[in-house]
C-alpha cells in the first residue's frame, strides 16, 4: 500500500520559510504538494515528476515556492520562503501515476497532512 508522510510544519512568521518534506513508499509515482485553509477548498500548490523533470506551480506561489525530489531517499521537498499569511493552510502531499494537472481528484493517495500557520 502507498503511503505518504509529511513533515516541517510549524508556525513562522511573515516573511519566513519553511521547508516541507514528503516521504513516500514507492517509486515511479508524481507527487504534488496541495493545501486547504479553512472554510476553503483543497488546491494545488506544486507537482514533480517521477523523473523531476516536470514541474508545476500554482501561480499564488511563483516564485515563492521550490519543489525538487532525492529518488534515493523517496523524498519530496517543499521550500517555502517569503511565507504570507494567506499561506496558512494544512498541507498535504499527494501522488499519481504519469503527469497530471494539478488538482486534487488527478492524485490517488495522500498523506496526513501538516499544518503551516503564517501568522505575527
Amino acid at each position: 500500500q502507498f503511503q505518504l508522510v509529511e513533515s516541517g510544519g510549524g508556525l513562522v512568521q511573515p516573511g519566513g520559510s519553511l521547508r516541507l518534506s514528503c516521504a513516500f513508499s514507492l517509486d515511479y509515482y508524481t507527487i504534488g504538494w496541495f493545501r486547504q485553509a479553512p472554510g476553503k477548498e483543497r488546491e494545488g500548490v506544486s507537482s514533480i515528476s517521477s523523473d523531476g523533470r516536470s514541474i508545476k506551480y500554482a501561480d499564488s506561489v511563483k516564485g515563492r515556492f521550490t519543489i525538487s525530489r532525492e529518488n534515493a531517499k523517496n523524498m519530496v521537498y517543499l521550500q517555502m520562503n517569503s511565507l504570507e499569511p494567506e499561506d496558512t493552510a494544512v498541507y498535504y502531499c499527494a501522488a499519481a501515476v504519469g503527469l497530471r494537472k494539478l488538482v486534487p481528484n488527478e492524485f490517488d493517495y495522500w498523506g496526513q497532512g501538516t499544518q503551516v500557520t503564517v501568522s505575527s
